[in-house]
């Protein structure tokens, strides 16, 4: 005796394919970065990012520097706009002051204090070694 199982899934309804996807997840993705433009925090990781790369120009840093260095903003950038996200959902879920919501905000400020690092301390790199 065998048993058989088959889990039919009903397709999502307003599911989109193909082309269609591709767009959606753009306008998605569009609607992320001016959500978090509104965060200061980010503005200024941008504005410091842009000096870094100003910088880069002006010591006449190697191509591969400034493709690591916008690199490595684009990763904090991402970890910015998760950071923001957790911010979002625990202030929705415990909007009372809990231990559970600050360790939860504790922690997605140390993930983007540690890309800040990196971020700095790959700069701080170029700019010695041009010197």
């Amino acid at each position: 005796m065998s048993l058989e199982f088959s889990i039919d899934r009903p397709a999502t309804p307003g599911k989109k394919r193909g082309p269609g996807h591709l767009l959606a997840a753009l306008r998605y993705s569009f609607g992320g970065f001016r959500r978090i433009l509104g965060e200061t925090a980010f503005r200024h990781e941008l504005m410091a990012g842009g000096a870094l790369l100003l910088l880069f120009a002006l010591i006449g840093a190697s191509p591969l520097d400034f493709l690591l260095q916008i690199v490595l903003m684009l990763v904090l950038m991402a970890g910015e706009a998760l950071n923001t996200a957790i911010e979002v959902i625990v202030d929705r879920v415990s909007p009372e002051i809990s231990d559970f919501a600050k360790q939860a905000k504790d922690l997605g400020s140390f993930a983007v204090f540690c890309l800040i690092l990196a971020n700095c301390g790959y700069a701080l790199s170029v700019v010695l070694r041009a010197l």
